[in-house]
């Protein structure tokens, strides 16, 4: 999961930001020559309606279903009067930039879910939009002890020597269960064979699953089905192989772990779709590049450190070998 860079959304505030951006569009769109009065908004009482509710440190859910309400009627209301300038203007391009145009789409859009999530009484509308700004951002319930939903991308990862490779990237909610054969034909694309063994989570231990590996004679890691061996020696050795696999598979949490302290994965700053996703696979690319710049630096630290030792032992102890000798202690 790469969390995007947001504030936690609510249902008023996300209403308060389409009924300002809405009066933005209409501040744009409108000129003297196009009415004779300007459509009027009512933008001050209702910024003061909302604050009143807002700023409240417990606010009761009647409270806050009529500030909803109002919020939807002044929204519902600009709209309208931008349908009408809009209407004024047949055979004429629209006067708005592609940025503005895709901000009125994203308005109508919200004003639309809250409205269907208003009468129905819920808070839950398939491809629900929660920021104005990113409106390909989803809520995902992950049931976390810090939170329990996030908002952001959600990720397939595959950890192979160390480096990550970064399989999919999702801005719906997903099981990524579903993930493991597309990953298997990655894998033998960028390698040319397939792998000996998957180590993966429980949670991609379905039959289909284990169908997929067993017909491609791969092993999968997680705990057999059916009932285990009746020899105890070849039950305990099975244990033993899956808590060691098991400790390796950890290496993929610690990977993540790595994104989001050391490169920002853990809040992506940027605010279109396609940005974003660059941003992920950036991270995990410099990751990789890191991994590869450790590996090498620890293996010219081990030769220097071996060289010092040889160099020790002639100093210390004396080398009373030929010249042949000592250039192939040195080599």
């Amino acid at each position: 999961m790469a969390p995007a860079d947001m504030r936690y959304p609510t249902d008023l505030d996300l209403l308060n930001q389409c009924r300002e951006g809405s009066e933005a569009l209409l501040d744009a769109l409108w000129a003297p020559g196009m009415a004779p009065v300007k459509p009027r908004t009512y933008r001050r009482v209702a910024r003061r309606k909302y604050l009143a509710v807002a700023k409240q440190r417990k606010k009761s859910g009647k409270q806050v279903r009529k500030a909803v309400r109002q919020q939807l009627q002044y929204v519902k209301r600009n709209l309208g009067h931008l349908d009408r300038l809009l209407d004024a203007l047949p055979g004429a391009p629209i006067p708005l930039s592609r940025a503005a145009y895709r901000q009125l789409l994203v308005i109508r859009e919200v004003s639309r879910q809250q409205q269907t999530m208003y009468d129905q009484r819920s808070h839950r509308i398939p491809g629900r939009i929660v920021s104005v700004s990113q409106p390909h951002v989803r809520p995902m319930v992950r049931g976390k002890a810090r939170a329990s939903t996030e908002f952001g991308a959600k990720l397939s990862v595959s950890l192979v020597d160390g480096l990550a490779y970064l399989d999919r990237i999702r801005w719906e909610a997903f099981n990524e269960r579903q993930d493991l054969p597309a990953q298997v034909e990655q894998f033998r694309e960028r390698f040319g064979h397939s792998p000996a063994v998957v180590i993966a989570d429980g949670i991609y231990g379905t039959r289909a699953n284990r169908q997929y590996l067993k017909a491609r004679r791969i092993r999968f890691s997680g705990k057999p089905l059916g009932r285990p061996p009746a020899d105890v020696q070849e039950r305990k050795a099975a244990r033993q192989r899956r808590q060691q696999e098991a400790k390796q598979r950890n290496r993929i949490e610690g990977k993540f772990g790595e994104g989001k302290r050391k490169y920002q994965l853990d809040c992506v700053r940027t605010k279109r779709q396609d940005t974003s996703e660059h941003w992920i696979a950036m991270t995990f690319f410099v990751m990789n590049i890191a991994a590869v710049l450790r590996q090498y630096f620890l293996s010219w630290f081990f030769w220097c450190l071996s060289r010092c030792v040889a160099v020790q032992i002639v100093v210390v102890h004396g080398f009373a070998g030929n010249q042949q000798q000592r250039r192939r202690l040195f080599q």
